[in-house]
């Protein structure tokens, strides 16, 4: 019997040191969790035994149980190196259609030659499709899918509103409008221009032509034409129809052959803005004007010829402080000029929140989310089947796997640019590795000391 005990006692201290020297080898093991032996003492009797003389039948390992403690974070310079702060494992399948899903803590992920995200293994990281806004559309495990970087280009923004604020000089000489002539500055008195896009994201040069008006029977009244391409462009009517520049009541360079109907800016005598005309005549209430559709004679490139332009000369009607053009005695000022359009975007960064939320940023300044990164927890996390490439598997001790949402619920946060490190203590790892020696030596001793007494016994004669 006494064999028996001692042979239990070194096979637990050989697994203690096994258990011991697998966690030091993993020390540098990102997303690795140790383990620890668990041992139980063995006793057997039968019915009518004394149970007060049993002395017990050895040692017996009932676990190695993992400790899912939190690593301590390494941060990177890589956006895909992800850390799990608190609950959660990440949750990855090997192909894109299967099912077979495995969980880490690693977050050592990468893009493949398609451009999915994948770790070490060329497993796919799973995530929650996601909405414009950026919520996710569910959050089941089962509607998860493989996360991928997209490498098509932003999408293109035709404009459609220019906002504008500038001061045009009082004491500029008045002109004739119908000598006006873009090609000919003597023939307005001022010009800026801004670049506009269609609906292709092609860049294109609107230009706006101011003319003081030399009517002796009106005071600070300018004419604002306006081409796109070096191609005059006429505003719509006020009840949003076109205009006919032979016509209109504001239409200038009638003498040079480039007619165009036009707006009129009107300014108090004070230089303060009083409201604009738009070609019939007609005061806009909103403080804004609209080019009739572009055509295809300046769109030559097959984009939205019916693109229209809205030029907007109060940029916030409900300030205070007006925000809107001056007629002062200084120089010809642009204080303000803004587009809404946006040309095609290249793909220039990728940006994941705390929430898991994926945002891929463009150069034409726009930003999408893709897909939010999904996280999976267990009832009981002992309870996983351990994989290698630390991985865990779902078990029925586990417990079902549980999918949601970064920072909900108890789920931990996610860090972008850092990875969790082993939760190793190699210190106590050195100490517990003497400890499990001497236990193996002691038991050692105690098969040694069985063996001589034996030998004793059979030497009796």
């Amino acid at each position: 019997m006494s064999f028996n005990i001692a042979l239990s006692g070194v096979s637990a201290a050989q697994k203690d040191l096994d258990v011991t020297a697998n966690n030091i080898a993993n020390v540098n093991t990102v997303g690795f969790k140790e383990s620890r032996a668990e041992f139980g003492d063995v006793y057997a009797s039968s019915l009518l035994a004394g149970g007060k003389t049993k002395v017990g039948d050895g040692v017996l390992t009932q676990e190695v149980a993992q400790q899912f403690s939190q690593g301590s974070l390494q941060f990177t310079n890589t956006a895909l190196d992800l850390a799990i702060t608190g609950n959660g494992f990440f949750a990855t399948v090997p192909e894109i259609t299967s099912r077979d899903f495995s969980f880490t803590r690693a977050g050592q992920f990468k893009l493949d030659e398609d451009n999915f995200v994948v770790n070490s293994n060329g497993d796919n990281l799973l995530g929650f499709p996601v909405n414009n806004d950026g919520t996710s559309a569910s959050v089941a495990l089962s509607t998860t899918e493989p996360v991928r970087i997209p490498d098509s280009s932003g999408s293109p923004q035709q404009t459609s509103e220019v906002d504008l604020r500038m001061n045009l000089p009082a004491s500029d000489t008045a002109l004739d409008p119908a000598a006006f002539d873009p090609d000919d500055p003597l023939t307005y008195n001022a010009a800026t221009s801004v670049t506009v896009y269609d609906s292709l994201g092609d860049s294109h040069v609107m230009t706006y032509y101011f003319i003081k008006d030399s009517d002796p029977a009106v005071d600070n009244e300018w004419y604002v034409a306006t081409s796109v391409d070096d191609n005059l462009v006429d505003m719509t009517n006020s009840d949003g129809t076109d205009s006919d520049p032979s016509l209109a009541l504001n239409s200038v360079g009638g003498n040079t052959g480039n007619h165009v109907s036009a707006a009129k800016l009107k300014f108090s005598a004070g230089g303060d803005f009083e409201g604009i005309e738009s070609p019939d005549g007609v005061q806009r209430a909103d403080f804004k004007i609209q080019t009739e559709a572009l055509g295809a004679t300046v769109l030559t490139n097959g984009s939205d010829d019916s693109q229209q332009i809205t030029i907007d000369f109060n940029l916030d009607p409900n300030n205070a402080t007006p925000n809107e053009p001056t007629q002062f005695a200084s120089s010809f000022e642009v204080t303000s000029l803004e587009q809404d359009g946006l040309p095609v975007g290249r793909l220039t960064g990728i940006d994941i929140g705390p929430d898991g939320l994926v945002r891929a940023t463009f150069s034409n300044g726009t930003s999408e989310p893709i897909v939010r990164v999904a996280l999976v927890r267990f009832a009981n996390e002992q309870g996983l089947t351990q994989e290698s490439s630390t991985q865990w598997k779902e078990s029925i001790e586990s417990g079902e796997a549980l999918a949601g949402e970064a920072t909900t619920g108890t789920f931990g946060e996610i860090n972008s640019s850092a990875l969790e490190q082993a939760n190793v203590n190699l210190t106590t790892e050195l100490i517990d590795l003497i400890i499990a020696q001497r236990n193996f030596q002691a038991n050692s001793r105690a098969l040694e000391v069985n063996n001589q007494l034996n030998q004793t016994i059979l030497n009796i004669r």
